[in-house]
């Protein structure tokens, strides 16, 4: 059964990211599929997306870092160099498991495509 997960890393704090919004879409057409929060471990609590739901197309992953380091007591600009980091990538195979972790800080990101 195909999923899709993630796992956010603040790496200015060497912490997990505990409380980053995620919000999952689907292009082509654009439509909304939901949204999380991660848990204490930087991860969501379940997959964002599984079974029928997750199948080969075009998605976005829009994390809301910006939130997330203001509510940590950040001290970011205004408007922040990063508010709300958006990751888009395809599915081939709509039965396999797509991990996309982030790894972030208030000036930076990178992401791939995880196990």
């Amino acid at each position: 059964m195909g999923r899709l997960t993630t796992h956010v890393l603040d790496i200015a704090a060497g912490i997990p990211a505990q409380g980053m919004r995620i919000e999952v879409q689907r292009l082509a057409p654009s439509t909304p599929l939901g949204s999380a929060l991660t848990g204490s471990d930087g991860r969501c609590a379940k997959a964002l997306l599984e079974g029928d739901a997750f199948a080969r197309g075009q998605y976005e992953l829009a994390f809301h870092v910006g939130a997330y380091f203001r509510e940590r007591g950040v001290v970011i600009p205004d408007p922040p160099f990063l508010d709300v980091v958006v990751v888009r990538f395809g599915v081939a195979d709509g039965a396999a498991h797509y991990h996309v972790p982030l790894l972030v800080s208030p000036w930076s990101y990178s992401t791939y495509r995880g196990s």
